[in-house]
């Protein structure tokens, strides 16, 4: 009875051995949030830091900063628009 205990264990810890593994192959493929160069807020264009502390998110792989968390609900509704104008000051 111990014996079968033991095998069933070691057969559990051998597949969360595997499980774990290949989540950290998929974590360790994705790459690093392209990194936000702008200084004003990409939803009203003011100075970051300007309303207090600056929100930053990371959306689609592209870093992105606000002016303050008011901020996200505006970009939420058309990110793409933001996201462009992103893209246009670079």
């Amino acid at each position: 009875m111990k014996n079968n205990r033991r095998n069933t264990l070691k057969t559990l810890l051998a597949a969360c051995a595997v499980a774990l593994g290949a989540t950290l192959l998929v974590n360790a493929k994705e790459a690093p949030p392209k990194k936000y160069t702008l200084k004003t807020c990409i939803v009203t264009d003011n100075k970051l830091g300007s309303m207090g502390k600056t929100y930053r998110f990371v959306y689609k792989g592209q870093e992105v900063k606000l002016c303050c968390k008011p901020c996200l609900k505006k970009f939420n509704k058309n990110p793409s628009t933001y996201l462009a104008k992103l893209n246009k000051k670079k």
